[in-house]
């Protein structure tokens, strides 16, 4: 049983765990708390090394380490997966997402929603970054992920999620492929951007400028797959 703070295993998982925001890991990340652990276990994602207090750690030295402010029985370290390419027919893109947490939700939202990938464009928060992992809520394991670097390369037709231009968007039933392309958190889609998606669509409010980008997402995914037929 690990009993220092200075153990091997441990300092990679305090190196994991507090990387820059968007500063990749070498492939790895790491997930915690038992919920996490049991989410990839159902996804058969197998874990490079498992801590579980108690069993083989003390519990106190794993809770120093953890990033969770109440500490963690049990984290794993995972190879991160990432596909070729963004895949469809439904396919949600972040171009611009810089806050993990709103990445993480998205994530979790295009899971019950039923995408089938989430495309990380430009400048856009690390999905396996501690605060996206725990965010998501297990849904990492079970959203594939793909990087792209231009709206070419996302499934078709690409709709531009766009506070200020476009249509209201319509339920469109679940048959209907799309990707539903998010912006930032405040500055929205570039015009260039917008410009390279074959439409523009817009959520109508009823007040304020724009949803925040976890919210619009879920509710454009909610909106898309609605079938009144």
């Amino acid at each position: 049983m690990i009993t220092s703070h200075h153990n091997t295993k441990l300092k990679e998982v305090r190196r994991l765990l507090s990387r820059p925001r968007g500063q990749r890991a070498a492939g790895r990340f790491v997930a915690e708390g038992e919920d996490l652990l049991a989410a990839a276990d159902a996804a058969g994602w197998p874990a490079l090394e498992r801590l579980v207090a108690g069993v083989d750690v003390e519990p106190e030295v794993l809770a120093h380490v953890s990033g969770l402010a109440s500490g963690t029985r049990a984290l794993a370290v995972y190879e991160e997966r990432w596909l070729d390419a963004p895949a469809g027919p439904l396919c949600v893109a972040l171009w611009g997402v810089r806050d993990p947490g709103n990445v993480g939700t998205i994530l979790r939202s295009a899971h019950a929603f039923g995408a089938a990938s989430v495309a990380i464009g430009p400048d856009t928060a690390d999905p396996y970054g501690p605060r996206a992992v725990r965010a998501s809520m297990g849904a990492i394991f079970a959203v594939p992920v793909a990087r792209v670097g231009d709206v070419a390369a996302l499934p078709a037709p690409a709709v531009a999620l766009d506070a200020g231009a476009g249509e209201p968007l319509r339920g469109s039933g679940p048959a209907r492929p799309a990707t539903l392309v998010i912006g930032a958190e405040r500055e929205g889609l570039a015009p260039e951007v917008v410009r390279a998606c074959e439409r523009a669509a817009r959520i109508p409010i009823a007040a304020g400028d724009s949803l925040n980008a976890a919210m619009a997402a879920t509710v454009a995914l909610y909106e898309w797959t609605r079938d009144d037929g």
